[in-house]
């Protein structure tokens, strides 16, 4: 096993012409075979929710894992992601802040006053209609 890490790690990072031509150039198109995939996705999640594989996998984890990924792996490439997310971001964040733009809230009270509770409860009834389409 040893070996064969070994050679994973120090092979498989050279390999990124390789990645980069497989994407560009797929033998079948990505969107129809995932969406032709859709039963067995909902079989897999069905059967992982049966055996209980989320809380098995976060055990199996730990904090330690978690953090020694996200340091080691996820600090060196967020700065880079979030760079090319721009436009995804936009794109995204558009309609919710059209929404919020456009909501006319109720009166504030003093500080403390349950009033200002519906000022909450309208922002999140907006957005939440708007996340689920309603």
């Amino acid at each position: 096993m040893a070996d064969i890490s070994k050679k994973w790690t120090t092979v498989t990072p050279g390999r990124s012409a390789d990645y980069q031509s497989g994407v560009t150039n797929p033998r079948k198109s990505w969107a129809t075979n995932t969406k032709e995939s859709e039963a067995n996705y909902e079989a897999g999640v069905t059967a992982s929710i049966a055996k209980k594989s989320f809380g098995k996998g976060v055990d199996a984890t730990g904090d330690a894992g978690w953090k020694a990924g996200a340091t080691t792996k996820g600090v060196t490439r967020w700065g880079p992601g979030v760079a090319m997310s721009g436009d995804k971001y936009s794109k995204g964040y558009a309609p919710y802040q059209s929404e919020l733009a456009s909501l006319t809230l109720p009166p504030k009270g003093a500080k403390g006053d349950p009033r200002n509770y519906q000022r909450v409860q309208a922002v999140g009834d907006a957005l939440h209609a708007l996340k689920v389409g309603a």
